[in-house]
């Protein structure tokens, strides 16, 4: 579950200040290439670099949850990205322009004015980044080296041997497993539809 929570809070805050410098800097080539690229990077699944990630994480001693946490909001910050720059084109830049008139500056614009408009979309992005990190068995069971520090995904295969499985015990934790993720989407699916729908009417 801290894995899992780690991943959400990290891709929320990241993607949103990557996409606030972005979107408003979209004239400047370098900041309009690096959108490109991050969207280029969506077509890249983790398995084509597993060998790569798995090696490089255990260089530098990341072979464990921390290293988890880091890769999913690596591999979670491309589509993230793109659904906060969609919904920031729909936040007039006059608020920021006033906001600075009042002398704010860029950080206290963001996290002052833009970031809690950004709730809904920070709810859509949360629900997709918690689902993808909490059902992710392959990043886990490659990464982590230690057996005890593994996450409940890798750790449900203990049920399942090769000559028996223990059916009973298999789904009761296959259900607990289950109810974050149903709990975590009725808390914010009301933000879920209307964080997608504003972040397409521009």
């Amino acid at each position: 579950m801290g894995v899992a929570a780690l991943s959400v809070a990290g891709t929320i805050i990241l993607s949103a200040l990557a996409a606030f410098a972005i979107s408003r800097n979209w004239d400047r080539k370098l900041f309009r290439w690096s959108f490109f690229y991050l969207l280029a990077a969506m077509f890249l699944p983790f398995p084509v670099v597993a060998l790569s990630q798995v090696s490089l994480s255990g260089m530098v001693h990341l072979d464990n949850p921390v290293g988890v946490v880091i890769l999913h909001i690596m591999f979670q910050l491309s589509f993230s990205v793109m659904l906060f720059t969609a919904f920031l084109r729909s936040i007039p830049t006059e608020l920021e322009e006033s906001a600075r008139i009042d002398g704010a500056s860029t950080g206290q614009v963001f996290w002052r004015l833009i970031f809690p408009l950004l709730a809904p979309m920070s709810a859509t992005v949360g629900i997709f980044a918690f689902l993808a990190s909490w059902n992710d068995y392959m990043m886990p069971a490659l990464i982590v080296s230690n057996p005890a520090l593994q996450t409940l995904p890798v750790l449900q295969q203990m049920f399942q041997t090769q000559f028996s499985n223990n059916y009973n015990v298999s789904f009761a934790s296959y259900l607990m497993a289950m109810a974050p993720s149903i709990i975590v989407y009725l808390l914010a699916q009301r933000w879920v539809m209307s964080g997608l729908t504003q972040g397409a009417i521009k």
